[in-house]
């Protein structure tokens, strides 16, 4: 019995493959991307969550919330502190404390280099899943090798004011909160800087040794004169808008790597997706007793 012989694809044919597998990969790719964004977000929220409990059981075991960076006072056992590194015995850990404790009993005074293992070790809680770089520890300028967070403390309008919740030697109360705790900010996002100079969690001094653009941030921060590094950027005040990892001008604002907005965790506890339309609302936002009323977009 004879068959008939098979013959092999046309051009033509493999062209229409090609073109049809190329449709449907782009199809699929941006669908792909949209899941890893939204994961990238949740995982954010969640991050934010315990970072806000870990911040009300500190406030239970201390009558206070952390101060947002420790003045370098005389007899100041913790100078240049993060309030994220007082978080450490409340977010499982205890060991990197311990650490901590004994680095600043040997080296109080330069928390930047070893003993101080917690200024280049990256802590993932402490980082947003969309921002990568927060993941790894970073050499930057004067050869220090730092770990970095996306999540800074909201020390209410500007680094001369402060009006937030946690700033520079602030011991907040949530009974200080008089705008109430579901209207106040506590915590927002913001990528450290692209030369890795500003968001460390572990230490830090910032600008005008007020912990702003590292540790803390003002929702309509001004930029101080004198820096180096950011000597091209405007005065401000700066505006919560979506910024760009390359430019060193964004440090000085809120924003994140998802789309449209960023996320933001309240006293209360509660984290919330803001968009970049409530820029507008966020001065009333930050503070913790102005007696403003919100209305949010």
């Amino acid at each position: 019995m004879r068959f008939p012989q098979r013959t092999a694809f046309t051009l033509l044919e493999l062209l229409v493959v090609i073109a049809i597998i190329t449709t449907l990969l782009g199809l699929l790719l941006p669908a792909v991307q949209k899941t890893r964004m939204a994961a990238a977000r949740i995982s954010c929220v969640n991050n934010l969550k315990q970072i806000g409990l870990a911040l009300h059981q500190y406030h239970d075991t201390n009558g206070s919330l952390p101060p947002g960076i420790t003045p370098p006072l005389q007899g100041e056992p913790f100078p240049h502190m993060g309030w994220l590194t007082r978080l450490l015995p409340f977010v499982e850990q205890q060991p990197l404390w311990n650490l901590t404790l004994t680095a600043y009993e040997e080296a109080p005074s330069n928390p930047y280099q070893l003993p101080h293992y917690g200024i280049m070790t990256p802590i993932k809680l402490f980082s947003c899943p969309a921002d990568t770089l927060a993941d790894d520890v970073h050499l930057t300028h004067s050869n220090l090798r730092v770990a970095l967070t996306d999540y800074l403390g909201n020390l209410g309008t500007n680094y001369t004011i402060d009006d937030g919740v946690l700033y520079w030697g602030s011991h907040t109360r949530m009974t200080d909160i008089t705008d109430g705790t579901s209207n106040t900010l506590l915590v927002g996002e913001r990528p450290p800087s692209p030369d890795f100079w500003y968001g460390w969690w572990y230490a830090a001094e910032g600008q005008e040794n007020s912990g702003s653009g590292d540790t803390v941030l003002g929702v309509r921060e001004l930029h101080a004169s004198g820096d180096p590094y950011t000597a091209n950027c405007p005065p401000g005040p700066y505006h919560f808008v979506f910024g760009n990892l390359n430019n060193m001008c964004d440090t000085f604002h809120f924003w994140s790597l998802h789309t449209g907005g960023a996320n933001f965790l309240f006293a209360d506890g509660s984290v919330e997706f803001l968009s970049y339309a409530a820029d507008s609302v966020l001065p009333a936002l930050s503070t913790r007793a102005g007696g403003e009323v919100v209305s949010r977009p």
